[in-house]
């Protein structure tokens, strides 16, 4: 029976709808205050709308511009889900009644798809059927909006769980394809592509009998069709499995590439779009069937990157991106790099939209205050403690500046896209690019015009990092002609100048410090106080990465460097001012203890100090501040002891209020809020600057406060991030003030075993790192936790990938055990010395590495049958000191010549006969073996 609406109620569901539409503020008043009368359209009294957008590509804009009316009829419609034909209502306004107008039609359709999201569970049986019925029978609705809507409502009820109970819905969609309607057709397909967006997986398991194998032949058709919508519906909807390789599609790989290749020349952009999408995933899932036409692809590309619709230009833009990881890229480029180059460089100029929205005509702008929305959420890094290497300046990839020189347009878009590809392309092709380029960068970085020269210094700073070698006999003319650039009138070649110096910093601190080190550093500071706030945050950018290179040799300097960046305090807006703080860490990060003078602490501790007391407890601002409090204490150390006091203990209170809130919040969820743990996990990791800075001077203050306690919490927090930071704070106490941690020891101990799980590779590195500082400090009392920790050790170190960091830690802990309890840890010498010799061979000399071969000394002498099928390794870790202290040398000389009586003159020749000369001549050199 087909159900039938009361006259009545679909009156006032209409007026409802209209009414919340209205910009006529008493209107909605009344809306929302209505008593409405109760009937089968029910007390319209607040339905719980959720946020209104969501699902569905083309109509975004539609979802966007209903959010607020949606949020207007909110509270009014809460009890009309108790009605149960209410839902009825919605469908019919949407789908029968074409006589309204679309919007109303539309706003009913997005009640009901709010509606499906919330309760779809508790539709009854028929309202559901009817609903179904209503959205097939009319997917090829006039209006395209109301296809559209449907199609969103169509998604929304497959994807709670219900495809599998609706069978029919894809066999009818795919049959209405075929039908002489357009409307039809385009609603059908509009929904299809929709569900593939969102169930793209579950389209080709067996949990729906693999309906890929119907419909991906079935979209291949369409391909040919005369509407451009339709085409372009088709490919993207074969478009959404490529990447995860779906079976139907890889069956079908080679017509689907016929397919687009004949769309080559097609005239719709929307078209063209979804083209080069296609042949860019392709590249990265089965570039072996594009191999045969690499040529004429890319042939086809270059016009594409060209493409007069920018959207196609960019999708085609990805394509060079992708192919550079390709290990075929060189081969296949080589002779077409000619035409791309200049492609590229061009792509990289400022459109005129992008410097209407970068405001590119505002010079001047320090003192306009940042709307709230320019200021990216910040994440913190939790601190992971690493050991230092040979040769490697410690960088977190993590850490890597963006290539990112102008980040408030942080849209990705062609100018990004295009200098995104060059930078990897110089990459691939170094010093072999710079004939295309340097003809191009000379007549860019002179021109006459701003926008011009400006996206010259941009391709010079893209190259830096692949073309350093080649760049390098043109740098002493570059150099001070970029420098020359920072005090360009413009602002947006300023600020780009800013950028592509600091890619150069590591060879202008190679050269004399007078040459170009000191004027860069004069120029950079003058921009740090520049009139305009994007040149403000690319030179403190630009000026924090040039620290990183030069570190002392700014110690002459720090006067100066700190006057520009206190006086800066008192002249940044806020974003800035979050930068302004990373610069300041990573100038204490840079020259350490040589900070730590009266002058320069004067300077640099009182307008820290201000903003600390100015920030409240719940303002996310402490997060670069504390992070930079925490460099600066490191760097100070003792000079930072006049501030500690209130800063420890404002830790300490984030740390507890934090843990109070999450009790709160998990005992009664629906009173409470969650807590913002990163506030937490930023306070620990200030401690722990504050323990590792201070050294024993942080005693009296742990003293005085309950850290232990909250420190035993924090360790069993629910929160990786949380644990993680504990636990480098633990091992900081540790060897700051061991006093404080003892009775705490059998209490901790069971929780950092547990946390050994690699997993969690940070967790597990710091607790692993903890672990090895108690040992050294409990010494022989670690007996009875050995067997808690050991093996789970001893499995870490022996699995495969594990990253290096966690090896390194994991081989100096069981050193450190075996020291301190050589009974206990050497039965299990032979399970883990081969491992332990190669992840230690290649730190550098240092006191954990001096503490964790005694362990292994002492060990092989417990057990010297541990080590003798592995002994070459042990051979070439003792190989890899080059100053070890003087009795750890008598131990390693013992070792090496006990084993040599051992196994005699004739054997040990035979057994040295395998090193590799390196390894030879060393152990005769110092050991005389």
């Amino acid at each position: 029976m087909d159900w039938q609406p009361d006259e009545q109620g679909l009156q006032q569901v209409l007026q409802l709808l209209k009414d919340s539409q209205s910009p006529n503020t008493a209107t909605q008043r009344v809306v929302q205050d209505q008593p409405w009368e109760t009937g089968p359209a029910g007390a319209l009294e607040g339905l719980n709308l959720g946020n209104g957008a969501g699902g569905g590509g083309c109509s975004a804009t539609l979802m966007r511009d209903s959010v607020p009316v949606l949020n207007r009829l909110g509270q009014k419609l809460k009890q009309l889900n108790q009605f149960p034909d209410f839902n009825n209502y919605l469908i019919f306004v949407l789908t029968r009644l074409k006589s309204e107008d679309e919007p109303t039609r539309s706003l009913s359709g997005l009640i009901l798809k709010n509606n499906v999201k919330a309760h779809y569970q508790s539709f009854p049986q028929p309202v559901a059927e009817f609903i179904k019925q209503e959205c097939l029978n009319n997917i090829g609705d006039a209006s395209s909006l109301i296809r559209a809507t449907i199609g969103i409502l169509i998604t929304t009820i497959a994807s709670k769980g219900e495809l599998q109970m609706w069978p029919e819905l894809l066999p009818q969609l795919c049959n209405l394809l075929n039908s002489e309607d357009y409307n039809t057709c385009e609603g059908a397909f509009g929904a299809l592509q929709k569900i593939c967006e969102d169930s793209s997986e579950l389209l080709d398991s067996d949990a729906l009998n693999r309906p890929l194998n119907v419909m991906i032949p079935k979209f291949l058709q369409f391909f040919k069709h005369c509407s451009p919508k339709i085409r372009s519906h088709a490919i993207a909807c074969v478009n959404q499995f490529i990447m995860d390789r779906a079976q139907a599609l890889m069956e079908n790989i080679d017509t689907f590439i016929e397919h687009l290749f004949a769309l080559a020349v097609d005239e719709d952009p929307e078209v063209r779009k979804n083209v080069c999408r296609a042949l860019v995933m392709l590249l990265e899932v089965r570039i072996d069937r594009l191999i045969p036409h690499m040529h004429s692809i890319i042939q086809y590309m270059l016009q594409r990157t060209q493409d007069s619709d920018e959207n196609v230009a960019l999708e085609a833009c990805e394509f060079w991106l992708t192919l550079a990881e390709q290990p075929i890229c060189k081969e296949v480029l080589t002779s077409h790099l000619v035409q791309l180059i200049p492609i590229l460089v061009n792509g990289m100029k400022y459109s005129e939209i992008d410097i209407i929205l970068l405001k590119g005509d505002v010079e001047e702008d320090e003192a306009i205050p940042d709307s709230e929305q320019d200021i990216k959420p910040r994440f913190h890094k939790s601190r992971t403690v690493t050991l230092q290497h040979e040769e490697e300046r410690p960088q977190d990839p993590d850490d890597a500046e963006d290539e990112d020189d102008d980040d408030t347009l942080s849209d990705w878009n062609l100018r990004k896209c295009s200098a995104a590809a060059l930078d990897v392309l110089a990459n691939v092709f170094r010093e072999e690019l710079l004939p295309h380029l340097l003809p191009l960068l000379k007549e860019l970085l002179f021109h006459p015009e701003w926008v011009i020269k400006e996206s010259g210094i941009l391709v010079l700073g893209a190259i830096a990092e692949g073309c350093m070698q080649g760049m390098v006999p043109y740098l002493p003319e570059l150099i001070p002609h970029l420098i020359q650039c920072l005090s360009d009138k413009k602002a947006l070649v300023r600020s780009i100048a800013c950028w592509t110096l600091s890619r150069y910093a590591h060879w202008v601190v190679s050269q004399p410090p007078d040459m170009y080190l000191k004027p860069l550093m004069t120029e950079l500071l003058k921009r740090i106080l520049d009139s305009n706030k994007r040149v403000q945050e690319a030179a403190c950018s630009a000026f924090a990465t040039l620290e990183e290179e030069a570190c002392t040799e700014l110690v002459p300097y720090l006067s100066f460097i700190l006057d520009t960046l206190v006086f800066a305090f008192g002249k940044y807006q806020h974003k800035n001012l979050l930068i302004l703080y990373d610069a300041i860490g990573t100038l204490a990060d840079s020259v350490g203890h040589h900070l730590n003078q009266p002058e320069y602490i004067q300077k640099l501790m009182p307008p820290l100090i201000q903003k600390w007391n100015e920030l409240k407890d719940e303002d996310k601002d402490l997060f670069p501040l504390l992070e930079c409090l925490s460099s600066v204490a490191t760097a100070l150390q003792s000079g930072f002891l006049p501030y500690c006091e209130p800063v420890y203990q404002r830790c300490v209170t984030l740390v507890q209020k934090t843990l109070a809130q999450a009790m709160m919040y998990n005992q009664h969820p629906e009173q409470y809020e969650a807590p913002d743990k990163d506030f937490m996990i930023v306070a620990l990791d200030l401690l722990s600057g504050l323990a590792e800075g201070l050294g024993c001077h942080v005693e009296q203050l742990v003293a005085r406060s309950n850290i232990m306690t909250l420190l035993f919490q924090c360790m069993q927090d629910t929160m990786p991030e949380v644990r993680q930071s504990s636990f480098a704070l633990l091992g900081d106490l540790t060897k700051a003030c061991f006093v404080h941690v003892k009775p705490c020891i059998a209490e901790f101990m069971p929780i950092l075993g547990t946390n050994l799980n690699p997993e969690f590779i940070s967790v597990c590195n710091n607790a692993t790192w903890a672990i090895g500082e108690i040992c050294m400090q409990m010494g022989a009392e670690m007996q009875p936790y050995v067997q808690m920790v050991l093996n789970n050790l001893v499995e870490i170190i022996n699995r495969p990938n594990t990253p290096k960091t966690l090896l390194e830690n994991t081989a100096i802990t069981i050193g450190r055990l075996g020291f301190v309890c050589p009974q206990e840890v050497a039965p299990m010498l032979q399970q883990f010395i081969r491992p332990w010799c190669t992840s230690l061979r290649n730190i550098r000399d240092n006191e954990e590495k001096d503490s964790a071969f005694r362990g292994i000394c002492v060990m092989i002498g417990v057990n010297p049958g541990g080590v003798v099928q592995d002994f070459i390794f042990f051979c070439d870790a003792v190989a890899s000191w080059v100053s070890p202290k003087d009795d750890l040398r008598d131990m390693f000389y013992k070792i090496l010549h006990g084993f040599k009586d051992q196994v005699g003159e004739e054997n040990w020749q035979q057994f040295s006969e395998q090193f590799p000369p390196l390894l030879k001549d060393r152990l005769a050199a110092f050991y005389g073996v």
